[in-house]
């Protein structure tokens, strides 16, 4: 694997090993199979694989109807269409009626680029980590995802994927051979002043700003978090303990997500300050990602200022 390996062929090759091994594993997409590249399942797979065009609830009902009759079905579409279109047929059809499914929703948050604000989820995790029982993930690079692919399958109930379809910077390498679980955060770096906790594309920036901030002889404990729900609450939780303050890290809007959990965790279990680098009440609009990390101020030197000020609140 390489810097330029893309996260979509990492998981539609998983997604293809899955299948060769379970005749059970069925793949629905809503008319944008090229984009995620499932269609390369299709001639190997012809009556597993199904395009229901531009109508993603019924994509969902229609996997629910699979699961009831001990199919594992696969939604694929862009990250929007699969929650904010789909949010009534995922709580009732799939996850009230105990039925199985992973959702794949892809180009998550500011990650959308030139599709713009309407195909721009900044509210998916939100929208959905109420519902009983789903879990949420959102890899932090090819390699964990790769590794983690197997784990994601063997879940029971409704998982939702929440992919990057392009090449963000590998934060692992394989030659580590790392063991990674899906239900457990990973501290990448130890610190004792401050406790970093970022998701997705979110990590390198993470850990481009402790670099920095080493410098000034600050020092930050940062931490991976893939799963948002259920959190790995103890490793965050211990973390906060050692250093008094915590910053979240997330491509989404700052309600509902990565801080509410975080935040969740620590007031019941170690109350410390917070402090949040995530989209405040704003809508996505067109641009590339540097533009857009600028506009939501979602930058390296915004994790710094965070890191700053909540450190400020300990005293």
């Amino acid at each position: 694997m390489t810097k330029d390996t893309l996260m979509k062929e990492v998981f539609v090759e998983g997604l293809r090993k899955y299948m060769q091994e379970d005749e059970k594993v069925v793949v629905l997409d809503a008319d944008l199979a090229k984009c995620l590249g499932t269609n390369k399942l299709w001639p190997d797979f012809p009556d597993r694989t199904f395009d229901v065009g531009i109508s993603e609830a019924n994509m969902v009902s229609i996997a629910a109807g699979l699961s009831a009759y001990g199919f594992k079905p696969v939604i694929t579409t862009f990250a929007p269409f699969a929650t904010r279109r789909c949010a009534d047929q995922i709580m009732i059809s799939l996850a009230y009626a105990k039925q199985n499914a992973v959702i794949v929703g892809t180009d998550p948050g500011i990650c959308a680029e030139l599709n713009g604000g309407t195909h721009m989820p900044l509210e998916d995790i939100g929208m959905l980590r109420s519902i009983p029982g789903i879990v949420i993930y959102e890899p932090t690079d090819a390699v964990e995802l790769q590794a983690l692919i197997p784990q994601i399958f063997a879940q029971k109930g409704v998982v939702y994927v929440r992919l990057h379809r392009k090449n963000p910077p590998l934060i692992y390498s394989e030659e580590e051979n790392r063991k990674f679980d899906l239900f457990k955060a990973d501290v990448l770096t130890e610190g004792k002043d401050v406790t970093i906790v970022a998701e997705g594309i979110m990590v390198e920036t993470a850990l481009s700003a402790a670099k920095a901030l080493k410098e000034e002889g600050i020092s930050c404990e940062v931490i991976a978090n893939h799963t948002v729900k259920p959190l790995d609450e103890a490793t965050i939780v211990a973390s906060a303990r050692k250093t008094g303050a915590v910053v979240t890290c997330e491509n989404h809007n700052a309600m509902g997500a990565l801080r509410s959990a975080v935040c969740e965790a620590l007031c019941e279990n170690y109350p410390v300050p917070v402090r949040s680098v995530a989209v405040k009440e704003q809508f996505g609009e067109v641009g590339k990602v540097a533009y857009l990390r600028k506009a939501m101020h979602m930058e390296e030197c915004d994790v710094i200022a965070a890191v700053k000020e909540v450190i400020k609140a300990k005293h």
